[in-house]
């Protein structure tokens, strides 16, 4: 118990306190943007524009080809603020190029896909667009963790829901389910350029850096592709939902999967938090192995209390957006029970992939773990529903932590900490 509440202390230390609380604060505030969308735009509608974004959503992990994953890694190894910063301009330049070039082949392939609603082409389109404003946003929020400033990190990522709030309530009642797209691309937009103003980076003081080569590229391609499959993993139950069954259940499920799939905020708090500050460390061999541990029991006993707390309340919590919406109290559940899977071991061993340089094995485990969902979704969504998706989220977010454990703990006993 000492260690666990050391633990928590050298979190506070690095402003993890100011990450919880503003994570806190913009879940619930994105809470809030959801639920209004909810009450102001028809359930088929609002469907139609979550099938588009959840689409846009897979591949926005992979904005800038990843250029924003080398950036936190190696910029982390790197000692002056300077080579920080140039670091910086060559990820957001080179970066907002190849986010251009990916948004022209998402327009191309909308115009090649039959989809069964005229509309949702017109919001892929619309929505790829939150590409580049999302790519930028989080180059900003990145830059910020490296100079290890948490606490404009945490300001950011709070404006920037409650610019959510405030546009999606704005646009969704002129505009309905227009409104709301054009709130999920501008908003990103809008708090990167309140922000980056504050990095003070000089945009004419620049220098290429050595770290610059394949291996940089290569490893943000991975670690972006990663994101990709992991974000899939969550998309396939969607796109599958709507295909198999109606676009009614595919709003179902979202918001069902809403309190759940929010829990993972509170790993992702830490790891934001303590990923510069790791990876520095991370041949450091007894530091790392005491960070585990510690990290695990901290996050098993938050993981129970998460469960019991679902358990004994979720039918309330369903009711709030629709009194039917409890009928899926049990895919609730068990979504919560799949979700500390990666509370408890992916989010700290997924990173420490990351951290040791291979991103690729993280998107070795996850690709493994998408074609097992559309096997499980195609056969269990038409016998059980939406909780068919919820059994089948959860098996592989346990499948997928505890590969990423044993993959990690091999590569780390045998000390590879490799650049490329």
């Amino acid at each position: 118990m000492n260690s666990i509440i050391q633990f928590i202390k050298n979190f506070h230390k690095r402003a993890g306190s100011y990450v919880f609380t503003a994570t806190v604060t913009s879940r619930l505030l994105s809470f809030v943007a959801s639920w209004i969308a909810l009450q102001l735009i028809p359930n088929k509608e609002l469907g139609i524009v979550i099938y588009a974004f959840q689409i846009v959503s897979f591949i926005i992990p992979i904005a800038g080809f990843g250029l924003h994953q080398g950036l936190i890694r190696y910029a982390a190894l790197l000692k002056s603020k300077e080579e920080k910063n140039n670091l910086f301009i060559y990820a957001f330049k080179k970066g907002v190029l190849v986010s251009l070039i990916l948004i022209t082949i998402i327009i191309i392939a909308a115009f090649s896909i039959d989809f069964e609603f005229k509309e949702t082409r017109f919001y892929l389109i619309l929505l790829s667009s939150a590409i580049i404003t999302h790519y930028i946003f989080e180059l900003v929020k990145i830059q910020y963790r490296l100079h290890k400033n948490n606490k404009l990190y945490s300001f950011a990522e709070l404006t920037y829901n409650i610019l959510l709030v405030i546009l999606v309530f704005g646009l969704s009642y002129y505009y309905q389910e227009l409104g709301y797209a054009i709130s999920l691309i501008i908003v990103p937009l809008i708090t990167a350029l309140i922000f980056i103003k504050k990095l003070n980076v000089d945009w004419k003081k620049y220098t290429k850096l050595s770290v610059i080569n394949f291996s940089f590229w290569k490893y943000g391609f991975f670690a972006s592709l990663s994101n990709v499959t992991t974000q899939l993993l969550i998309a396939i139950d969607i796109i599958l939902i709507g295909n198999i069954l109606n676009m009614e259940l595919v709003t179902a499920f979202k918001y069902v999967s809403i309190i759940p799939y929010s829990l993972l905020f509170l790993s992702q708090v830490v790891i934001v938090t303590d990923f510069v500050d790791f990876t520095e460390k991370i041949n450091d061999k007894l530091y790392i192995k005491k960070y585990i541990k510690n990290y695990i029991q901290l996050f098993t006993i938050i993981s129970l209390v998460c469960i019991l707390f679902i358990f004994l309340f979720g039918s309330k919590i369903l009711s709030i957006f629709d009194t039917d919406y409890t009928n899926y109290n049990s895919s609730m559940i068990v979504l919560t029970i799949g979700v500390s899977g990666i509370l408890i071991l992916r989010g700290v061993f997924g990173n420490l992939l990351s951290s040791i340089g291979k991103p690729h094995i993280n998107f070795i485990i996850t690709s493994v773990a998408v074609i097992l969902n559309v096997i499980l979704n195609y056969n269990l969504i038409p016998k059980y529903g939406i909780f068919g998706a919820a059994t089948t989220s959860a098996i592989l977010m346990w499948f997928t932590g505890i590969l990423s454990m044993l993959f990690f703990f091999y590569f780390f006993r045998k000390s590879i900490v490799s650049e490329n």
